[in-house]
C-alpha cells in the first residue's frame, strides 16, 4: 500500500510540474522561475513539441493516468486490481523512457537545460521505482 501512496504523491507533484509547464509553452503564465534562462530556451526548441503537441501536455496526461492507477490500488480491495499496479508499471516506463529522450534532446541537441524538465525526469524515475516497488509487492512469496 505505501509504494501506491508514493507513486500518487509522485504523480501529483508531477502532474503540477507539467500543468506548470504547460501554462507557460500555451502563453498563459510570462516566464518560468528557472533561475537559469535554459527552461525557456528548452520550451522554445522544435524539441518542446511532439506530433504537433507541447511536450508538457503529455506529461499532464501521463501523470494524470499515473495518478487514476496509483488511486485505484489505494482504494479498498485495491490490493485484487493487479490491472491498475501493471498499467501504472507501463505508464510510467514510458514516462521514463520518453524523459530520456528529452534528456538526451536537452544534453545533445538543446544545449540547455530546464530545471523543471530535470525535476520531472527525477520525478518519473521515482515514479516507476515506486511503481516496480508496488508490482513486487503483489508476488506471492
Amino acid at each position: 500500500m505505501r509504494y501506491r501512496m508514493w507513486a500518487a504523491t509522485l504523480s501529483l507533484i508531477g502532474f503540477f510540474v507539467a500543468v506548470y509547464l504547460y501554462l507557460f509553452k500555451i502563453g498563459r503564465i510570462p516566464g518560468l522561475a528557472c533561475g537559469t534562462g535554459g527552461c525557456e530556451t528548452v520550451q522554445a526548441s522544435p524539441w518542446a513539441t511532439f506530433l504537433g503537441l507541447p511536450v508538457a501536455l503529455y506529461g499532464v496526461a501521463g501523470y494524470l493516468a499515473c495518478l487514476v492507477c496509483a488511486l485505484i490500488g489505494i482504494q479498498k480491495g485495491g490490493e485484487q486490481r493487479h490491472w491498475s499496479d501493471t498499467l501504472l508499471l507501463a505508464g510510467a516506463g514510458t514516462g521514463v523512457a520518453f524523459s530520456g529522450y528529452l534528456t538526451y534532446a536537452e544534453a545533445f541537441l538543446i544545449e540547455a537545460w530546464c530545471r523543471w524538465c530535470v525535476g520531472s525526469a527525477v520525478i518519473i524515475t521515482l515514479l516507476f521505482l515506486s511503481a516496480v516497488l508496488a508490482r513486487r509487492s503483489l508476488a506471492p512469496r
